[in-house]
């Protein structure tokens, strides 16, 4: 038995997760669905980056049960190779979420515009590199029950209207 529901959305740098994140958080508060939203990159942003350590897992564990402590059910969590990471983010989390697993798709072109609107110079080349490999892994990695939905030409409140009728939100 399912005690909450974990959302998670992936995909390449540059795709809009965060953005749609927040437009689907702005669309539940206007429809009053008691959510969270974590952002997984904040959950280890550091350098070194922590990752062998499994700093992002041991913070959503200690954040979620923040979380569940007064009450909320629903999370949304974004973080690009979250949709690879779902048992490990389910162990994260506890218990025996519901999961809805969403892959964000973009071109190269859109992507690239995106980035360039927050990279620059040798940041915006390495960002640019890092997404175009991402955006094949998380593609050929991702199970057949992930949700792929394509970004280019759409608005983040199209794209939240969509992920809120796939959950059932």
């Amino acid at each position: 038995m399912t005690d909450s529901h974990m959302v998670i959305i992936g995909g390449r740098s540059g795709v809009g997760k965060s953005t749609v994140a927040f437009a689907l958080h702005d669309l539940l508060v206007e429809r009053d669905v008691h959510h969270a939203v974590i952002e997984g990159d904040a959950l280890d942003l550091a350098h070194p980056a922590p990752w062998r350590e499994g700093l992002a897992q041991r913070n959503l564990r200690s954040v979620w049960a923040n979380y569940r402590e007064v009450g909320y059910r629903r999370l949304i969590y974004t973080n690009t190779v979250s949709v690879l990471e779902e048992e490990a983010l389910v162990a994260a989390v506890g218990g025996a979420p519901q999961v809805t697993s969403v892959l964000l798709r973009g071109s190269d072109t859109t992507v690239a515009d995106r980035l360039g609107r927050r990279e620059s110079g040798e940041s915006l080349e390495r960002h640019l590199t890092r997404s175009a490999r991402a955006a094949l892994f998380l593609d050929d990695g991702a199970g057949v029950h992930v949700h792929r939905i394509d970004t280019d030409g759409r608005d983040p409140e199209d794209i939240a209207e969509e992920l809120a009728v796939i959950v059932d939100w």
